[in-house]
C-alpha cells in the first residue's frame, strides 16, 4: 500500500533499479527506497536482517546490557562508599580493625594446629608399639580407641589446615578490598597522594 505521490524504489536480483506505487511481494524484504512525486527520497526502508545478523545484533545488545549493568553496579558502590565514609582515616581504621581481627583468628588456628599436630606425634608414638605400625608378628593390634584418635586427629588438622588456608586468602582479599576502596575514594573526592 503507498500513500499518494509516494513511488517506491528497489533493485531486482540482476542488478536492474525498477520504480512502482508498490513493491512486489518478492523484493518487499529488500532495501527499497520511498520517493516523493519529484522522485526524491523521502525514506529508506532497509532489507530484512539475516538470521545471523539478527544474532549478531542479540549479542551486541547483550553486551551493551551487561556493560550497562557494570555501571550502574559501579555507580551504586561509588554511592555506597560515599556515604559510608567521611573520610579515608575511617576506611583505614575499618581495614585495619578487620584485619586485626583475621590476624587474631589466623594465630588461634596456628596454635591450635600445632598442638593438634604435637598430639598427632604422641598417638603415632603410641601407635608405634601395635600392629600395624610395628612390624614385630608378636606386636598386638592397636586398639580401637587409638586407631580413631589418631584417625579424628588427623581428620582435623586436615579441617584446620584449609581453615587456616581460607582465613589467609580471605585477610588478603580483605585488605585487597580496602585498598580499592580507599584508591576509589580519593578518586571520587579528587584527593591525590
Amino acid at each position: 500500500m503507498s500513500i499518494a505521490g509516494e513511488l517506491y524504489r528497489w533493485v531486482d536480483d540482476q542488478g536492474i533499479v525498477h520504480y512502482g506505487d508498490s513493491v512486489p511481494p518478492e523484493y518487499s524484504k529488500t532495501e527499497r527506497q520511498v520517493l516523493n512525486e519529484r522522485g526524491v527520497t523521502i525514506k529508506e526502508l532497509p532489507r530484512e536482517r539475516t538470521a545471523e545478523e539478527l544474532e549478531a545484533d542479540q549479542r551486541a545488545d547483550a553486551v551493551d546490557d551487561a556493560e550497562r549493568q557494570r555501571q550502574r553496579e559501579a555507580e551504586r558502590r561509588d554511592a555506597v562508599l560515599l556515604s559510608t565514609y567521611l573520610s579515608i582515616d575511617e576506611i583505614e581504621a575499618l581495614r585495619n580493625r578487620r584485619q586485626e581481627l583475621l590476624d587474631g583468628q589466623i594465630r588461634v588456628t596456628e596454635v591450635y594446629l600445632l598442638n593438634l599436630r604435637e598430639k598427632l606425634l604422641t598417638l603415632q608414638k603410641d601407635a608405634g608399639r601395635f600392629q600395624p605400625y610395628n612390624s614385630d608378628p608378636n606386636a598386638p593390634p592397636i586398639h580401637d580407641w587409638l586407631a580413631k584418635e589418631l584417625a579424628d586427629t588427623l581428620d582435623s588438622i586436615l579441617v584446620y589446615e584449609q581453615t587456616l588456608a581460607d582465613t589467609q586468602a580471605l585477610r588478603v582479599e580483605t585488605v585487597a578490598k580496602f585498598d580499592a576502596d580507599i584508591d576509589r575514594f580519593k578518586q571520587l573526592k579528587g584527593l591525590n597522594d
